[in-house]
């Protein structure tokens, strides 16, 4: 097998689209640290923007684009899979009823939530990687991986937090939502600094020839 560009794009869509879908999947549970309270889905979401970050980096805006546009179809595709598996019936020698009903039933709003913040938030960070790389003449990409992905994911949390949870109890008020969100956002913060030197080694990994 040789590892050459092409193989690396594509293995890095790959690993796009299953981080998409893993965050999904596994979003609904909430885990807490020290006083933060956080879903899950926060080890696997971010991985996203630092994916888009490279191929951006190296291949452009238009190939970028094409990463976000086959996750979007493909997390559509796992809603409408997931809301027919849902509403089928279940055979009685099915062990697994309740729970899977509960569990994949009250994720569709979650889901759609999810694709609504995904698709929005990703061609933002698109964008703005785009404008702050012409604004630095192509230099401090870890500036314009920053400026990027800090904004993006304000929009991406602010959107999904509104769509998925706004209402869905007398609790779920504007104050209540937005006081989720800043600690949640700034959690991302943390996550996408760190990741700031996998966004380097990303590049040259990507770059470097086979």
């Amino acid at each position: 097998m040789k590892w050459d560009l092409k193989f690396k794009t594509n293995l890095l869509l790959g690993l796009f689209v299953a981080a998409l879908i893993a965050a999904n999947l596994i979003g609904t549970k909430i885990t807490n640290i020290w006083f933060v309270e956080f879903s899950v889905g926060i080890f696997a979401f971010p991985i996203t923007f630092l994916i888009t970050d490279i191929i951006e980096e190296v291949h452009g805006k238009k190939k970028t684009k094409e990463f976000i546009y086959i996750g979007f179809f493909a997390l559509v595709f796992v809603l409408l899979i997931t809301a027919l598996s849902v509403s089928l019936p279940f055979a009685e020698r099915s062990f697994v009823q309740s729970e899977y009903t509960k569990v994949f039933g009250t994720t569709l709003r979650i889901f759609v939530a999810s694709i609504i913040a995904f698709l929005i938030s990703q061609l933002h960070d698109v964008w703005a990687f785009n404008f702050w790389k012409k604004k630095t003449k192509g230099k401090f990409l870890w500036l314009r991986n920053n400026l990027s992905t800090v904004a993006s994911q304000f929009i991406d949390t602010t959107i999904f937090m509104f769509i998925a949870f706004y209402a869905v109890s007398p609790k779920f008020t504007v104050e209540y939502i937005f006081a989720l969100i800043i600690p949640y956002w700034i959690l991302k913060i943390i996550i996408a600094l760190f990741d700031t030197p996998l966004v380097y080694l990303g590049v040259w990994w990507l770059k470097k020839k086979a």
